[in-house]
């Protein structure tokens, strides 16, 4: 996950007709993460792409983009279709196979970890679905690193989830010497661990994390 900063300079520059290697030059992202965002963005060449990379290949390049578009577009309808609505049990089993990859299994607390805001939003739906968990009793503690700057990753975090801030636990950093470079902001916003709490009702404490431990095993037996 990247500074919405960093991906908005990224699609201005396609805008402006710049290739993905020079876009790669200017934009600290892989080409993947450049592809996945810029899909969709129309392309048309500027005089130093045409100059760098020739007519033939532009050509070539600008048929490959349409036929991924078209790909794209089809596969989202087609999982539009597939999909249609989830009904509460859909919700419920997706949330179990969540949680078995990245909930919490031991310590009895009810606990998701991810760095996409998405899996997160989801699990809060997931919670007040299969278990009556209001927004009101989810905490969140971030995980962030040297590059990352707390007042704006926990912005970040609330505004996604809609968890207010003061309902974010004091976030820890991870200042190990050792991680590659490579890694550096790659997680700009950190990673949320997003907590169930009981505030004294006891359905919400170790008995719900031994009541989604059951659940799975019932799913997986």
């Amino acid at each position: 996950m990247y500074f919405p900063e960093i991906k908005q300079k990224a699609i201005d520059l396609r805008k402006q007709g710049y290739s993905y290697n020079y876009i790669i030059k200017h934009v600290p992202v892989t080409k993947s993460t450049l592809s996945d965002w810029l899909h969709n963005i129309p392309f048309t060449p500027n005089r130093h792409t045409i100059e760098t990379i020739g007519n033939a290949r532009i050509a070539s390049g600008r048929y490959k983009h349409q036929v991924k578009i078209e790909s794209l577009k089809k596969a989202e309808l087609q999982a539009e279709k597939i999909i249609g609505v989830l009904s509460d049990r859909d919700i419920i089993m997706l949330g179990l196979a969540i949680y078995i990859g990245e909930g919490s299994k031991t310590d009895c607390i009810t606990r998701i970890v991810n760095s996409d805001p998405k899996i997160i939003k989801f699990a809060i739906k997931w919670f007040g679905v299969s278990f009556g968990v209001e927004i009101a009793q989810l905490k969140i503690r971030l995980h962030l690193y040297p590059d990352s700057n707390e007042t704006e990753c926990i912005k970040y975090w609330s505004d996604s989830t809609k968890i207010p801030t003061s309902q974010f636990f004091k976030s820890i950093t991870d200042r190990r010497t050792n991680k590659k470079k490579s890694n550096n902001g790659k997680l700009p916003f950190g990673t949320a661990h997003m907590s169930v709490k009981s505030f004294g009702n006891k359905k919400f404490g170790v008995y719900l994390h031994r009541l989604i431990l059951a659940m799975i095993n019932k799913v997986l037996c």
